[in-house]
């Protein structure tokens, strides 16, 4: 064996439990939820094909009993979702995620903020991160103290603020998603994101904003000019991964805080994919759905790859 085999062989060799884990717990799976995607099977009983039956139940309408039905009583809708939860639940995950440019924005902010040179800069930096590193569950159920109703911290600082009757926040359809939206705000805007813009901000040449400063340009033009161009990479980034984790998330805040309600108003589709798999056990069903929010993920990012990519490479 000449040695380059040997080198080869070598290098497969400590490939192999890494791609033995990847085929058993990724390739696998995801095969696997293929197939039960065109079957029905609740886990006590052999799967059984039932074709493109699970997405027409998903994706299909059916004529209406009702003809009264309408729409703001202006015409009528002959037509029905076959399963109405489903939109629900998908538009539940979309407006969830319209927090998503205001924690990129807030995230912006605090990196600009920590990127001055300020004594202690590192003992703020680190107080701001800590949050995204703690115990999941631990902070959420200290979110769901602070949203109570009646003894919850945020309530009683507006009963002092003058405030008569506080919001519900987690016991009403109106607060539930914007309670959920801004304890993810706050959360977001000093992890990650903050850490990847400080980051980029720090690679940004020096030399660019003394030659501005020269010319006199001010703060804000050397903002507008310099900064945002240069970390525009940086923003496609956090923002293609971050619509891609609005729509793979959810189910933790909501299973913990509201158990999607109040009237499924906190559900999500992952959530969605829970119960049909987990308490329901209609693993068939749960595959179609996962599946299907596959596609939306990627129609998303591939559309969001090709008119946001070119503003990036523009700058």
């Amino acid at each position: 064996m000449t040695d380059r085999r040997r080198e080869a062989l070598t290098a497969y060799v400590f490939l192999l439990p890494n791609l033995v884990g990847f085929v058993v717990f990724t390739a696998g799976p995801v095969a696997a939820s293929l197939y039960l995607a065109f079957t029905r099977w609740d886990l006590f009983r052999p799967a059984r094909w039932v074709g493109l039956q699970n997405f027409v139940s998903l994706l299909g309408f059916s004529r209406s009993s009702d003809d009264s039905t309408s729409i703001l009583g202006l015409w009528r809708v002959p037509y029905v979702a076959n399963d109405p939860f489903f939109w629900q639940y998908l538009y539940n995950t979309a407006f969830l995620m319209l927090a998503i440019p205001f924690t990129l924005f807030g995230s912006l902010l605090l990196a600009l903020a920590l990127n001055r040179k300020l004594r202690g800069v590192v003992v703020y930096r680190t107080l701001y991160f800590l949050p995204s590193i703690t115990a999941g569950v631990a902070v959420l159920v200290l979110w769901k103290w602070l949203y109570n109703t009646d003894l919850g911290l945020i309530n009683s600082v507006l009963t002092q603020m003058g405030v008569a009757r506080p919001p519900d926040w987690l016991g009403s359809s109106s607060w539930s998603k914007p309670a959920l939206m801004l304890m993810g705000f706050v959360m977001g805007v000093g992890g990650a994101s903050m850490i990847l813009y400080l980051a980029a901000l720090q690679g940004v040449p020096r030399e660019l904003y003394e030659a501005a400063q020269l010319d006199g340009a001010s703060g804000r033009q050397q903002f507008a000019s310099i900064t945002w161009p240069l970390i525009a990479p940086t923003t496609f980034f956090l923002g293609i991964m971050s619509v891609i984790g609005g729509f793979q998330g959810g189910f933790m805040q909501a299973y913990i805080m509201t158990a999607g309600g109040p009237a499924g108003s906190t559900m999500t589709l992952e959530y969605y994919i829970f119960n049909k798999a987990f308490v329901v056990f209609n693993m068939g069903y749960a595959s179609a759905i996962a599946w299907v929010l596959f596609v939306i993920i990627l129609v998303v990012s591939l559309a969001t790859w090709k008119y946001g990519g070119r503003s990036v490479q523009y700058h």
